[in-house]
């Protein structure tokens, strides 16, 4: 009887385990974004410049440093439908966390007051 429930409690604990393997395997991607405090934007994964994504739900945490600048991210035309998602506004600083899901096409973080100076393009594949 012992042999048997030490047999169940061993099962137990791999059961928890490989649960926990597949559930970070699992879990939604996060881009982080950081808006000033100069003039510069940076939407990074896993610490790297994201150059392209795969499409899918994303967790989106963007640091704004400065009151006078935003972050928006848009996937740009001629792709369809364009989407325009204001992250954080002028006059914000901290952090906010938004779910968003990427769909293909090319995409831009930016700070919509001065956008000329402060963007950064991605592409989002299948």
């Amino acid at each position: 009887m012992k042999a048997l429930s030490t047999f169940a409690v061993l099962v137990a604990a791999a059961l928890a385990v490989a649960g926990a393997a597949f559930s970070s395997r699992s879990s939604m991607p996060t881009l982080k974004g950081v808006t000033g405090p100069g003039y510069s934007v940076s939407l990074t994964k896993g610490g790297k410049k994201v150059k392209t994504l795969k499409a899918g739900k994303y967790r989106i945490v963007v640091n704004d440093r400065s009151s006078f600048h935003s972050s928006v991210l848009e996937r740009e035309k001629p792709d369809k439908p364009k989407l325009e998602k204001d992250l954080t506004g002028v006059g914000f600083t901290g952090t906010k966390t938004v779910v968003m899901t990427l769909k293909p096409g090319s995409w831009r973080f930016y700070c919509s007051i001065h956008e000329s100076q402060m963007h950064q393009e991605f592409r989002v594949t299948r």
